[in-house]
């Protein structure tokens, strides 16, 4: 595998190196692992992708996990959002509450899908915003 080509910490592009890297590990489906932490990974790859769309707009963003209110931020700043990546606002409850033994009920083979697929559509759509179009899916 070839790794990706690092950009600075400003760059919305290692933003999205970042996203891709969370969806990569969330889509591995580890059997070792916790849907739990796989659907945390799909949150963070989400968010990321969020912010680096912010971050190309110049909008400032706080380092919180609630997509909601990342959401709300593009929103109010003039980007119009697809209903699907409103729908994105869902795995906020995988940013912190699933990490914890007994906080929740184990996450569902349904929702661990769920979760891959809504994180995959923002990260798309940033790819979109930011490049111009989506990239072919591959590794981080």
């Amino acid at each position: 595998m070839t790794p990706r080509k690092r950009f600075s910490p400003d760059d919305p592009r290692e933003w999205l190196n970042r996203a891709r890297s969370n969806l990569a590990l969330a889509r591995s489906g580890l059997h070792e692992a916790y849907r739990e932490d796989l659907c945390f990974e799909a949150q963070q790859a989400a968010e990321k992708a969020i912010k680096a769309v912010l971050l190309s707009r110049g909008i400032a963003f706080p380092y919180v996990h609630d997509l909601a209110r990342l959401l709300s931020l593009l929103e109010e700043q003039g980007t119009a959002l697809p209903e699907p990546v409103w729908q994105a606002a869902r795995l906020t409850r995988y940013a912190v509450a699933t990490r914890y033994p007994g906080i929740t009920e184990p996450v569902t083979e349904e929702e661990y899908a769920a979760a891959v697929a809504l994180a995959e559509q923002v990260v798309r759509w940033a790819e979109v915003q930011i490049l111009g179009r989506a990239q072919d899916g591959g590794g981080p």
